[in-house]
Formats: C-alpha cells, sequence, structure tokens
C-alpha cells in the first residue's frame, strides 16, 4: 500500500471510530487522521502479535479494516482515558 491509501484508510478508521464513539474531542480532521493511522498500525501489530494473525497489505482486505478501526477504538478511549472525557 502506498502513503495515500494509508491516509485513506486512516482517515475513514478514525471517522468510523469517532461514529463508534461520539463526543467532543480536540483535533478535528488532522486528530482523527492521526488516531486512524496509529490505529492502523496499533491494530496490525497487536493482529500479528497477540493473534498470530498478520494483515495483508491489501486495501480492500476486510482483517485489515477491522485493525485499523479497533486500533483507532484503542487509542480514542486511552486518548480519553488520558486527558478526560468530552462528555461533560
Amino acid at each position: 500500500m502506498g502513503i495515500i491509501s494509508w491516509l485513506v484508510l486512516g482517515l475513514l478508521a478514525g471517522i468510523i471510530a469517532k461514529v463508534l464513539l461520539p463526543g467532543r474531542d480536540p483535533g478535528g480532521l488532522v486528530g482523527t487522521t492521526v488516531i486512524g493511522i496509529a490505529g492502523a498500525f496499533l491494530g496490525g501489530w497487536l493482529s500479528a502479535t497477540f493473534l498470530d494473525k498478520p494483515v495483508n497489505q491489501d486495501f480492500y482486505e476486510p482483517t485489515m479494516w477491522i485493525s485499523a478501526i479497533a486500533g483507532a477504538l484503542v487509542l480514542l478511549v486511552g486518548y480519553r482515558v488520558l486527558f478526560g472525557s468530552s462528555r461533560r
């Protein structure tokens, strides 16, 4: 996958994570993209390390999308735990 594919995957994974965990978090589109891209890497690493299921490099692979969204969710929850929840 190229850099543009990673950016698109990260953006979409971040958006899906924000839809699943709504709230007012700072960062906007850039923050969502960063959380999504980092989540894609984290999800791939977690999948390969603990589940012994390495993620393929195909953009349309469902495993890649699931791991990217799961990683973005983990990062979003971690962000909210560390910096406070926005549901006040």
